[in-house]
């Protein structure tokens, strides 16, 4: 099963930001992982799964999403590894 997520900087709902470097499928589940890493700190990589990453959490009694999209990745930037 084919997923689509934007690449680009993501808000958590806590407030914090995340650049998406793609999605990978799980060798084993066939799960669909989102790539990812912070952007703050060691900036190490990151893999969640695409239905937490996409989900909705509730916080001070309202639902929103665990991670917003915020804007795309800038044309010719690479991210490093």
């Amino acid at each position: 099963m084919s997923h689509i997520l934007k690449t680009g900087r993501y808000q958590h709902y806590k407030g914090a930001h995340y650049d998406v470097i793609g999605t990978a499928t799980h060798s084993e589940t066939e799960e669909t992982l989102v790539i990812y890493r912070p952007c703050y700190g060691e900036r190490a990589l990151w893999v969640r799964p695409l239905s937490m990453f996409t989900e909705t959490v509730l916080r001070d009694g309202e639902e929103k999403p665990r991670f917003a999209f915020l804007k795309p990745q800038p044309e010719g930037v690479e991210q490093p590894i």
